[in-house]
């Protein structure tokens, strides 16, 4: 009974705003609109101020008001995790207003709006890249902004991602043993990440791939196979020479130049 009282008072509340903001939408005062916009964004009553503020596009578009609610508008968006609307909202915002003193603040939220966009790693990384290129250009048109260092880390979390997904790629085609391609993807990534601090571990991967691949083929390939292992292994000790990793590359090198011998007997 107490939760049958509880859920009507619930009702009854709910219908109760639903009705005041219906009256509000309905009204012709649109100062009054406006006012009350202001205060559902202030509490965080975000569709609600969405709403109010898309109605009131038409009557403040031109005068000195609609600057300031442009800006809240493509906020709601972003508050409702809208960031696809958010990032063309904080765009259209800062080519209409491109001497807004908040123009700075727009281009940066169009260019976080990318970035939270950003899926899993596992997943594709079209927007994680696009916003690594909003927040570079953003470091390149504000480079005195205090937002630079923020914008920058973010640059750097997005590349992270992106390693680790190419990473994953790599690593699925030596798990699947698709050996050849598996060694062709872990140059890529230490082409790709020339900075990564596991440059070696790739390289690694590189040479058991391509160790995989001569085993897996052939008689009459093997030789031409292991000597690319061999030519691998020559320049990890060239790229990496403090690497705790060289003595299983050394490993490597010393089976594939053994099975050199053998297929060339």
């Amino acid at each position: 009974m107490r939760r049958l009282f509880t859920f009507l008072i619930i009702v009854v509340a709910f219908s109760s705003c639903a009705s005041k903001f219906s009256k509000i939408l309905k009204s012709t005062d649109y100062d009054y609109k406006y006012k009350m916009a202001e205060k559902y964004y202030v509490e965080k009553k975000y569709s609600n101020a969405q709403t109010l503020f898309e109605d009131l596009f038409p009557v403040y578009k031109g005068t000195p008001k609609y600057e300031d609610l442009y800006f809240k508008y493509a906020y709601t968006a972003y508050n409702l995790r809208d960031y696809a609307n958010a990032e063309n909202l904080f765009k259209t915002f800062t080519e209409t207003f491109p001497n807004s003193p908040k123009a700075e603040e727009a281009d940066y939220m169009r260019a976080f709006s990318y970035y939270k966009q950003s899926p899993k790693a596992e997943l594709d990384q079209t927007n994680t890249a696009k916003g690594m290129g909003q927040m570079q250009v953003f470091i390149n048109t504000h480079p005195g902004s205090q937002r630079v260092f923020e914008a920058t880390e973010i640059i750097e979390k997005s590349r992270a991602k992106m390693e680790t997904k190419d990473f994953l790629n790599a690593q699925l085609y030596f798990n699947l043993g698709f050996f050849k391609a598996a060694a062709i993807a872990f140059s890529s990534l230490i082409d790709n990440f020339p900075d990564t601090n596991k440059g070696d571990e790739y390289k690694l991967m590189v040479i058991k791939s391509y160790y995989q691949y001569a085993k897996m083929s052939v008689e009459e390939k093997q030789a031409e196979r292991f000597d690319k292992v061999v030519v691998e292994s020559q320049d990890f000790n060239d790229r990496f020479p403090e690497s705790k990793l060289l003595k299983t590359v050394e490993n490597y090198k010393s089976l594939s130049l053994n099975n050199i011998k053998i297929n060339t007997k």
